[in-house]
């Protein structure tokens, strides 16, 4: 009975392991939020999973909060940023007068606490690339400081708040 117990808990340890060992690297990965760029919809020391698979079957959409490598115009060093997803390859974006434009539309943005107090001309969104910013517009290290990013950057879409558990919910 022991040496068939001990086998069964050794057998559901390799399975963990080995789950694991596929599920992070390639299905969803947890993240640590360290700044308030992204405020009000995310705060420092969130944690937050991200869907890794989300864009293997579907498109791009803006609105959406995605975890990318920061460009070597955004950090010295190769670390994971969170940002929103404003535009997309062909869209033209401005800012002006506290709003951002897309194809000459004012973006509802119900997410933002601030608008912005800077301007932006308009930029057109090359093929390959986007535009992301942080929801707290007027604290961020984004694409309008540092230009387009390249899609290929892109390391997932942000699913849930799962830390603290005050904070537990879906990210919007």
């Amino acid at each position: 009975m022991r040496s068939s117990l001990l086998e069964f808990i050794d057998s559901g340890l390799i399975a963990l392991v080995l789950v694991f060992m596929i599920i992070r690297p390639f299905i969803i990965q947890a993240f640590y939020i360290p700044s308030g760029s992204m405020r009000p919809t995310l705060v420092e020391n969130d944690k937050i999973l991200v869907s890794k698979f989300a864009y293997r079957f579907h498109p791009l959409r803006r609105s959406d909060v995605i975890v990318f490598k920061a460009p070597p115009e955004a950090a010295l060093d190769e670390k994971d940023f969170i940002k929103r997803l404003i535009a997309l390859p062909g869209d033209v974006i401005e800012v002006r007068d506290g709003m951002v434009f897309i194809n000459g539309q004012p973006l509802h943005e119900p997410y933002i606490a601030e608008p912005p107090v800077y301007d932006m001309p308009p930029v057109t969104v090359e093929p390959g690339k986007v535009f992301v910013m942080g929801d707290n517009r007027n604290d961020s290290n984004d694409s309008h400081a540092w230009g387009q990013l390249d899609a290929d950057r892109i390391r997932g879409k942000a699913l849930v708040i799962f830390w603290p558990l005050s904070r537990i919910g879906v990210i919007r």
